[in-house]
């Protein structure tokens, strides 16, 4: 196995481990625990179920770790491409991580309001259940600010795949419109809210880019060319 198929498949696997994590605490865990607009019913489930929301906590710490690994990677994979492009998508990659790890506080704080300790006795029972919401609500719009770099950090990295020569130029292209699908989910949430479901059907699709991409990796590796060409500064 050549040393870019090498580096091609590390970058994948690590991509991949991440998917293993970001669903359970970005999927799962709100629908089996979040009742939409019920702060008691909420909290009621958090505090039964506290070592599960507990677990998606700490499946979020340990994406997130994963994810600076994943960048770079990819970083090692494609910087022979263009150098200064692959810094640019390193930079839009690890924005992600600091808003990521702080959105966990959220977390935390509706867990803390939930389990009621006895320093809260203070709030009174429906104002912890609405504190449970204001924590669940600001770990939502967390992730919404998150969508900006979940979709910026893809254009350089398809503009990369596709110049590369090494891998498929439509995943280049897919990744592209991942960028954008991302992006509109983005302005969508905070501006309409209320038709944020329905772009994130639609935006569906175009967000498999990133699972191709990392499959294709695992999978196939890279095409070994006859020279990668040196690192370029445009």
């Amino acid at each position: 196995m050549s040393s870019l198929s090498r580096n091609a498949r590390i970058a994948g696997l690590l991509y991949l481990s991440v998917v293993l994590f970001a669903p359970f605490s970005l999927i799962y865990i709100p629908n089996v625990l979040f009742v939409t607009g019920n702060g008691a019913a909420t909290a009621h489930n958090i505090a039964s179920h506290e070592f599960l929301f507990r677990a998606g906590i700490l499946a979020d710490l340990v994406g997130t770790t994963l994810w600076i690994f994943v960048v770079l990677a990819l970083y090692r994979l494609l910087n022979g491409v263009d150098r200064t492009l692959a810094a640019i998508m390193v930079i839009l990659g690890l924005a992600e991580v600091p808003i990521s790890f702080i959105n966990t506080l959220n977390d935390f704080g509706a867990l803390l309001f939930a389990r009621g300790p006895d320093f809260l006795s203070a709030f009174g029972q429906p104002q912890r259940d609405a504190l449970v919401m204001l924590f669940i609500n600001l770990r939502h719009y967390g992730v919404v600010v998150n969508e900006v770099f979940w979709g910026l950090w893809l254009l350089p990295f398809g503009i990369l795949v596709y110049k590369s020569g090494f891998l498929p130029r439509i995943l280049g292209v897919w990744l592209v419109l991942n960028c954008f699908a991302y992006l509109a989910q983005n302005v969508t949430g905070v501006l309409l809210p209320q038709f944020a479901n329905n772009v994130a059907n639609v935006a569906f699709p175009f967000e498999l880019g990133e699972l191709a991409i990392m499959l294709w990796l695992v999978i196939m590796g890279a095409k070994e060319r006859g020279s990668v060409a040196p690192a370029t500064s445009s």
